[in-house]
């Protein structure tokens, strides 16, 4: 299981403070390798469901060649509380749920199911 954050190095930089590039590396070594891999992106409305976005990683994923699944997972506020909990502010403060049609489109985008 292999979770991208976001295919775009800086964006990805932007919502977790790391490049993407050790990510996107690894998935590579596994399809070079043969070994099966399960790809996770979590839909965050206007975040990583932008359609351009989600076609760069749509031609990412066209390159593997072991990829068994692969989940789009739409975004929720239910782990904030563990944020606030240990004295955080939550970095997703005020953005929206990812609702069905959000999920659905960015399938479409993606070519989902494979």
């Amino acid at each position: 299981m292999l979770d991208i954050k976001h295919i775009d190095d800086e964006k990805c930089k932007e919502l977790t403070g790391s490049s993407n590039k050790s990510t996107l590396d690894f998935a590579k070594f596994l399809s070079d390798n043969n070994i099966p891999i399960w790809i996770r992106q979590v839909i965050v409305p206007g975040v990583t469901n932008n359609p351009n976005d989600l076609l760069k990683l749509k031609e990412f994923l066209s390159t593997l060649k072991t990829i068994q699944k692969i989940d789009l997972i739409p975004y929720h506020q239910l782990g904030k509380y563990k944020w606030e909990s240990l004295g955080f502010k939550y970095p997703l403060e005020g953005l929206p749920d990812a609702t069905d049609e959000d999920i659905n489109k960015s399938r479409e985008i993606v070519g989902y199911p494979r």
